[in-house]
């Protein structure tokens, strides 16, 4: 007979699903609703559009559903989690993870979108829209709290500036809330 430890707090004494002290994006669960929404729109509106023009053809219903597919993969979300020295960025088909406690640079990628990319000292390497930072300020705090004790060990060396600029905008728009919702603004 198999013996399970009673957890305070938790439910039939089962642990929960994620490790303690893990962090995800607030707004990935949002984000991912309004991709899947805007796929299965695009589907059923061309459809119904081909359909009432008696149209509808098996390769215009392939060539449709092709298309919203391509939407979905463009608006998938990147699902961020960062736990205690670690960071990791999931997107569609890869899964990419840095120790934050190794971090060696931060840079700002150069293209259509804002991207931060960050690299730590085992060769790891993570591409994200600071915008997940900024609006998760716990997932701001480990990412901070990981290129803190790389800034002490020596590690770090390039891109300590985008990092501050990043968390003085972090505390700006958190303070900004604190106004905002205390009615103070």
């Amino acid at each position: 007979m198999r013996h399970i430890a009673r957890t305070p707090g938790v439910r039939g004494g089962r642990r929960p699903a994620r490790p303690t002290g893990t962090v995800t994006d607030r707004n990935w669960a949002g984000e991912l609703r309004a991709a899947l929404f805007s796929a299965l729109a695009l589907a059923a509106l061309v459809l119904t559009i081909d359909a009432a023009n008696s149209t509808l053809t098996p390769a215009r219903s392939a060539l449709w559903l092709g298309l919203s597919l391509l939407l979905y993969a463009v608006l998938h979300p990147q699902r961020v989690t960062a736990g205690p020295g670690w960071l990791a960025v999931r997107g569609l088909l890869r899964r990419a993870h840095v120790c934050t406690d190794l971090l060696v640079s931060a840079r700002a990628a150069d293209g259509v979108a804002p991207r931060l990319v960050l690299r730590d000292a085992l060769g790891g390497r993570v591409e994200l829209d600071p915008k997940i930072l900024t609006g998760n300020p716990l997932l701001w705090h480990r990412v901070e709290t990981g290129a803190a004790r790389a800034r002490t060990s020596g590690l770090f060396v390039c891109g300590d500036e985008l990092l501050r600029g990043l968390g003085a905008r972090v505390d700006g728009d958190t303070a900004k809330a604190v106004f905002e919702a205390s009615g103070l603004d």
